[in-house]
């Protein structure tokens, strides 16, 4: 059976349309809200959806996404509730999803394990923030990892060795970041995002997606044009926690994605 990711990208390829990524905390601000929110990007025309494991020291975020985590956390979100949020997810849409969390949640629930429930349920990648690739190889027990595409992460400052390295083994998509830094939409992408993109598609074919700082259709218009993809992150975790509470949260969070959405779909804008 195909991957999502892999089938995804193929066939934004062949219509020269670029990515839209977009993350949200799992569980944020409830179990029932997040289901319909996750639902609502999905029927927006996202091509990949992000599911965030809430965790309680997320060190590479910025605020919005740890009150996000905080939310999430507090309404009793648990990692064993995020594969029943998958499972629900699934009944209804088929858009593919990557998890994206820090490897504690992960190991404290069993790495091999993890891996296979999560696919079992129906997610497709996962990213590890705090995991480099090259340790993976280290340990025995994080080389049981079937199921799940890993995928990697490339930041302005990696070294060319090391980027050689980190394409030659990048699975799904990389995700490069667009500058140093958290998480979030406080800053605008790095206006070297080109360069970056380049400098990462020279040793490898696997398509490279940009986040950290996207906010408006014009800034993921941009980024589409340069990439094969945009990732957006807190400026929608912001729309939940602005609105959290209101029966329409979940069309209110649609809303404003869509335009984002629509701005990365004519790669020739730049």
């Amino acid at each position: 059976m195909n991957n999502r990711i892999d089938t995804t990208f193929q066939k934004l390829q062949e219509n020269n349309e670029a990515a839209f990524v977009a993350y949200v905390c799992a569980g944020d601000p409830d179990y029932d809200s997040s289901l319909d929110i996750v639902r609502s990007l999905a029927d927006a025309g996202a091509d990949i959806i992000e599911l965030g494991v809430p965790f309680s020291d997320p060190q590479a975020d910025g605020v919005v996404n740890q009150l996000a985590a905080e939310r999430s956390l507090k309404a009793g979100m648990s990692v064993h509730k995020l594969m029943d949020l998958i499972k629900d997810f699934r009944t209804t849409h088929d858009t593919a999803i990557v998890l994206f969390t820090y490897l504690n949640p992960v190991y404290a629930y069993g790495y091999e394990q993890f891996h296979a429930d999560a696919a079992a349920a129906g997610a497709d990648g996962i990213l590890l923030l705090d995991l480099p690739p090259d340790e993976i190889a280290n340990n025995k027990e994080l080389t049981s990892s079937e199921g799940l595409k890993h995928i990697t992460l490339v930041s302005p400052s990696t070294p060319t060795e090391r980027k050689q390295m980190l394409a030659a083994q990048s699975e799904g998509f990389i995700y490069a970041v667009s500058r140093m830094g958290v998480t979030g939409a406080q800053e605008a992408p790095s206006s070297g995002i080109g360069d970056l993109v380049s400098s990462i598609k020279a040793y490898t074919d696997t398509p490279v997606c940009v986040g950290f700082g996207i906010s408006s259709p014009e800034q993921a218009a941009d980024v589409a044009a340069a990439s094969d993809g945009a990732v957006v992150g807190s400026a929608i975790v912001n729309q939940v926690a602005k609105y959290a509470g209101q029966p329409n949260l979940a069309d209110m969070v649609r809303d404003f994605t869509a335009p984002l959405i629509a701005a990365t779909k004519n790669k020739s804008v730049t």
